[in-house]
C-alpha cells in the first residue's frame, strides 16, 4: 500500500550551533583572541547579538553550522526536487542496488506514495491508482527475470518504475541554505509533498536554534511576497501562522 506522511527526523546537529555562530560573527569585529571570544560567548546571552547581525544581512556565519535529517517515505518524484537545492549533501537509497522485486517487499507491491489530489477524489480512486502500482510491479518483476535476476536486473529494470516509487534520504545542509530553503518551499505554492517535509524540517530545527530560524519561513515571513501575480493572497495569514504559532508548524 502506498504511504501517507513522510518521516523526518533530525539525526545531527552542529554543538551549541547558536554559540558558534555569535563566536563567528564577534570574530569579524573584535581585535581580541579567539579564545578570549570563546571564553566571552559561553557566558552571555548571544540571542540579541544574532539577530542584530542576521537583520544586517550578515550570513556567512550561519555556514558554520550545519544539520542533517533523514528523511523517508518520500517519492523519486520529491527527491527530484530536494536535490535541486546544491549547497546540499545527499545519501539516496538506490534502484540500482536496492530491488523492489514481489520477494523483497513487505507487501504486495513497491512501497509508493499516493498524490493528494488521487486522495481527494475519493476511495475508489485510490484502489485504482494502487492497482496501477500493482500492474507496475508485475511489469517491474518480469523485466528483471528476463535481464537475469537480482543485482544484474535491478539496473536497467528501474526504469519502468514510477515517481512514485518510495525513496529514502540522508541530507545535510548549513543553517544559512535551509533558511533559503525554507523560503521556497514553505511556501503556500510549493508542491505539498516537499512542503509538509519542509515544515517538520523547520519544526525541529527551531527547538535546536530558535533565534537563528525565528523568521524562518516562506519568503513572506521575512519580506514582501516573492511570488508576485503568483501570490496565494494570504501573506498576513501565512506571516502570522510560522512568527506566532512556532510551536504548531
Amino acid at each position: 500500500m502506498g504511504s501517507t506522511f513522510a518521516k523526518v527526523k533530525l539525526l545531527r546537529h552542529t554543538p551549541d550551533p547558536e554559540e558558534l555562530v555569535a563566536m563567528s560573527a564577534r570574530l569579524c569585529y573584535s581585535a581580541a583572541s579567539i579564545e578570549e571570544i570563546a571564553e566571552g560567548v559561553s557566558r552571555e546571552n548571544q540571542a540579541g547579538f544574532i539577530k542584530k547581525i542576521m537583520s544586517m544581512g550578515h550570513l556567512t556565519v550561519l555556514e558554520h553550522v550545519s544539520f542533517t535529517f533523514g528523511i523517508e517515505g518520500v517519492s523519486r518524484s520529491m527527491l527530484a526536487q530536494i536535490t535541486r537545492h546544491r549547497i546540499a549533501s545527499f545519501s539516496v537509497q538506490s534502484q540500482r542496488y536496492v530491488g523492489e522485486t514481489t520477494s523483497q517487499n513487505r507487501g504486495d507491491t513497491f512501497g509508493f506514495i499516493v498524490p493528494e489530489k488521487v486522495k481527494q477524489l475519493g476511495e475508489e480512486a485510490v484502489e485504482e491508482f494502487c492497482s496501477q502500482m500493482s500492474q507496475i510491479q508485475r511489469w517491474y518483476d518480469g523485466w528483471v527475470e528476463s535481464f537475469g535476476g537480482r543485482r544484474s536486473g535491478y539496473e536497467d529494470a528501474r526504469f519502468v518504475l514510477p515517481n512514485a516509487a518510495e525513496t529514502k534520504i540522508i541530507v545535510t545542509m548549513n543553517a544559512r541554505e535551509l533558511i533559503h530553503f525554507f523560503k521556497l518551499r514553505c511556501c503556500n505554492r510549493a508542491q505539498w509533498e516537499i512542503r509538509a517535509v519542509a515544515n517538520e524540517m523547520l519544526r525541529q530545527v527551531k527547538k535546536v536554534a530558535p533565534t537563528i530560524f525565528k523568521e524562518a519561513g516562506p519568503g513572506c515571513v521575512s519580506g514582501p511576497c516573492p511570488e508576485g501575480q503568483f501570490s496565494c493572497g494570504k501573506a498576513e495569514e501565512v506571516r502570522n501562522y510560522y512568527l506566532n504559532d512556532a510551536e504548531e508548524i
